[in-house]
């Protein structure tokens, strides 16, 4: 009995773009069948596009018995269309990739090589990429060296969306590693079983523009630090102790200048610092203890990850 690739795709606005991904992927995937005996699924999972991808996909359905798309009912987010994506996976390997060509199809077939090696998990780690300025190269490797050093969890330094797991792994997902607030990457690379890394170069968008702006990153990386680091929550006792440390300083300090000079007026400017150290830190721990009870709360509500309105494939299309 042959094998089968799953292979998911997040979709948002890509209507400009998704022919070629479709075509340059699907020849790919052609190609990979026939060489290594592996049969495949492409599932793309529509995350509430406002504009014409539902009609492409639905066209890529109607043509081809490969393709599933399962549509949302409303956008829920890059990280809720994957896990809906692995979800609805019947391959013995998954890989989750974007529909922009950044993560190159090419890459496939070496996935499909480490399956038949394995290897559970395949970490796809960037080598360069084409459409990356020096302050997003350098924001993204302090984002994993900060990860690395407040977690106790390992993170592949530049690391993506684009990785491959086998069933097992995918079943471990659909089944345990069920928060709303989530960094899937991050359960991946941890997850454990018998993992290895495979290098890409990530190319410019094919086009359009990208769906993450700076809220939606910084907002991935709050998310990720409070899924994986409670070193936030401890940063209270660092900052007590250094404030302690502080203020014994500046009590010496003042004892020595009242006999060095008891003329001399008590330092303003000492107090406005301490007052602003102070608070700063205090308002920064308040955030991060909002942000904890933030993901709590959505836990706590236990609303669904992602609600699907219909699945699409050749047969039709089935409401849900």
């Amino acid at each position: 009995m042959s094998k089968k690739i799953s292979i998911v795709v997040s979709v948002y606005n890509e209507e400009l773009g998704l022919r070629q991904f479709y075509d340059h992927t699907s020849q790919i995937l052609k190609d990979a069948s026939a060489n290594t005996g592996w049969d495949y699924e492409l599932i793309f999972v529509n995350d509430g596009s406002k504009d014409g991808s539902l009609d492409i996909l639905r066209e890529f359905a109607a043509a081809d018995d490969k393709v599933v798309v399962v549509n949302f009912a409303a956008n829920r987010g890059h990280e809720a269309a994957m896990i809906a994506g692995i979800d609805q996976s019947t391959g013995d390997g998954v890989v989750c990739m974007d529909a922009d060509l950044q993560h190159p199809p090419e890459a496939i077939p070496d996935i499909i090589d480490k399956f038949n090696q394995g290897y559970d998990v395949i970490s796809m780690v960037r080598t360069a990429r084409a459409d990356a300025g020096i302050i997003k190269k350098i924001t993204s490797a302090a984002f994993y060296h900060v990860m690395n050093k407040m977690s106790k969890a390992n993170f592949e330094n530049n690391s993506s969306d684009f990785f491959g797991i086998s069933r097992r792994v995918a079943l471990v997902l659909k089944n345990d590693y069920r928060e709303r607030v989530r960094f899937l990457r991050g359960y991946v690379q941890n997850v454990g079983f018998k993992k290895t890394t495979l290098e890409f170069e990530a190319r410019a968008r094919v086009a359009g523009e990208s769906n993450y702006n700076i809220r939606a990153l910084v907002k991935l990386a709050l998310n990720s630090i409070c899924n994986f680091s409670d070193a936030p929550l401890k940063m209270g006792i660092y900052a007590g102790v250094l404030s302690l440390l502080a203020a014994f300083i500046l009590v010496v300090y003042s004892i020595v200048m009242y006999f060095i000079q008891p003329d001399m007026p008590q330092g303003y400017t000492t107090l406005v610092i301490v007052l602003c150290f102070m608070f700063g830190v205090l308002f920064m721990i308040l955030g991060f203890i909002s942000e904890y009870l933030a993901i709590i709360f959505a836990e706590v509500k236990n609303r669904p990850i992602y609600i699907v309105d219909s699945i699409i494939t050749k047969d039709g299309e089935e409401l849900k």
